[in-house]
């Protein structure tokens, strides 16, 4: 497969970068900075691309299977800091870059998209969401080690979830579990829906190794087509 990976160079992204080449797909791989000064290996290139230009991510879509997202303002993996407080400030960009994406794929539809999203907008019980609880909100993001402001960027990413679901595009959309970190790549967690995994403790996690797994097993055997999914330990 030949598989675009948006925010290559971030924590989730390089890992699906790695993942991806791992299993002999060819990689194309798409940065905000110089493409050029980039680490070359077999199956893998690199570009540069304005996530926000629809007409740019269009020029990128030819041959490509699928398209993943993991799209950040700022870069985590550089400065975590910096993108907390880029989030907050301007929650909205989750929802214009889904927007873009989805101009995007209106001269590609057979080009499947998959974002990289939040765990906010999860259940954590039937009919009961964590982005429209306040105080249960607040307590997930202290357990996390976010700042309660944070809230504004977890709406941000359920608006951009919820301008997928009015499309008719091939798009996916990924809730990692609340507390993603680097770790083991296990290959063992558990696939949901709608609702919030958590283990036996009552903690939802995963780490981003794994969540790597999980969204290469995604493109390779869809699974999730105009749905959102999540995992969990």
């Amino acid at each position: 497969m030949f598989i675009g990976v948006v925010g290559a160079t971030g924590n989730i992204g390089q890992r699906v970068v790695a993942e991806a080449l791992s299993r002999g797909h060819q990689v194309r791989a798409f940065t905000r900075g110089a493409a050029d000064a980039r680490p070359k290996q077999p199956g893998l290139t690199w570009a540069s691309l304005d996530i926000f230009d629809s007409e740019a991510v269009t020029a990128q879509l030819p041959g490509l299977d699928v398209l993943v997202s993991c799209y950040q303002p700022g870069n985590a993996a550089q400065d975590f800091d910096d993108t907390v407080t880029r989030s907050i400030a301007d929650p909205t960009v989750y929802a214009t870059a889904a927007r873009s994406l989805l101009r995007a794929l209106e001269t590609h539809p057979r080009t499947r998209l998959i974002v990289v999203g939040g765990a906010g907008s999860l259940e954590h019980e039937p009919g009961r969401v964590g982005a429209d609880d306040e105080v249960q909100l607040r307590q997930d993001l202290e357990s996390i080690g976010l700042p309660a402001d944070y809230a504004a960027a977890v709406r941000g990413h359920r608006d951009a979830l919820d301008i997928l679901r009015l499309s008719n595009r091939r798009w996916t959309y990924f809730s990692p579990a609340e507390l993603i970190a680097p770790g083991e790549r296990t290959g063992r967690f558990r696939i949901g829906e709608d609702q919030r995994i958590v283990d036996a403790d009552g903690r939802s996690h995963i780490s981003i190794e794994d969540a790597a797994v999980a969204l290469l097993d995604e493109a390779e055997l869809p699974r999730f087509v105009q749905r959102r999914f999540t995992i969990g330990y």
